[in-house]
This record gives structure tokens, C-alpha cells and sequence, in this order.
């Protein structure tokens, strides 16, 4: 469980319903662990099929609803060299939330991802959280920063 940081708001909630940003990256951390879903931003009932398999595989609460427990057992690290679904839902993040240099989703960790990965978390450092890490490492609380919209105001 990750604690509040200073200024980054917690994991959201998301449910069948829902779509577009963070449901592509929700769809692409699910096909990493095996559910076949489609990844078009629709949270359907096939989303919502796979999510309860992937609570059931965790021993979470089945509840097709992603909040802060299943976000915390779907999401990867994916830093530089890494490839695949993982890398994916991280660039689909970075890409939605926009700017300079943003990579395209190809699922390859290139330079471009890092130096996306890094703009990224130098402003959150600069503007939320100046404990934020800038290191180019797509872990726990850069997810959190990415997936949640970053910023609680």
C-alpha cells in the first residue's frame, strides 16, 4: 500500500462504464497478466471480466471495480531496455497526459520513453512533490502519479 505523497492524489476508481484514460492502461496491465481483453478505452464487460479473474488470482476483493488495491497488484516497473504490455500501459499514461517528447505506444522502453518518463517526474517534482523521484523508473508512485492525473487541486 502506498502512503498519500505530497500532492498526488490517490489511485481513482474505475469501473465498467467508464472509458478512455486511465481504461487503455488499465486494459494493457491485464493483458500483461494474461486476460484477453481489447485495449480501446471502453471499460465493458470483458474488461470487467478480466478484472474479477485478476481480483480472484490476487485474493482481492472480486469486485470488477479497479481502485487502490487492484491498481497496486495490476502495475509493473518498466524502466529503460524493458518491453511488452507493461511498457505499454506506461506510455499510454505519458502519452495522455501530453507535453514534449511523448512516446509513441509501441510497448519498447527506448531512450525516447525514458526522456519522456523523466520530464514527466521532474514536473511532478518541481509543481506537487519535491521528494518525487527523477529517475526514470516507472514504479509504484510514478504510476500513482500517472494513472491518478497527478496532482490533487
Amino acid at each position: 500500500m502506498i502512503g498519500m505523497a505530497n500532492g498526488i492524489a490517490p489511485w481513482p476508481e474505475v469501473r465498467e462504464g467508464n472509458s478512455n484514460h486511465p481504461v487503455q492502461s488499465l486494459q494493457w496491465l491485464l493483458c500483461l497478466g494474461g486476460h484477453t481483453v481489447t485495449v480501446d478505452g471502453q471499460f465493458g464487460p470483458r474488461t470487467t471480466a478480466a478484472v474479477r479473474a485478476f481480483q480472484q488470482e490476487k485474493g482481492l476483493t472480486v469486485d470488477g471495480l479497479v481502485g487502490e488495491q487492484t491498481w497496486s497488484a495490476l502495475i509493473v516497473q518498466a524502466r529503460l531496455g524493458d518491453t511488452g504490455d507493461g511498457v505499454r500501459a506506461a506510455q499510454e499514461s505519458l502519452a495522455f497526459r501530453g507535453g514534449a517528447g511523448n512516446p509513441i505506444v509501441d510497448g519498447d522502453f527506448g531512450p525516447k520513453t525514458d526522456a519522456s518518463v523523466r520530464a514527466f517526474q521532474q514536473q511532478v517534482h518541481d509543481f506537487d512533490d519535491k521528494t518525487f523521484p527523477v529517475d526514470g523508473i516507472v514504479g509504484p508512485l510514478t504510476w500513482r502519479a500517472l494513472i491518478s492525473g497527478m496532482h490533487t487541486d
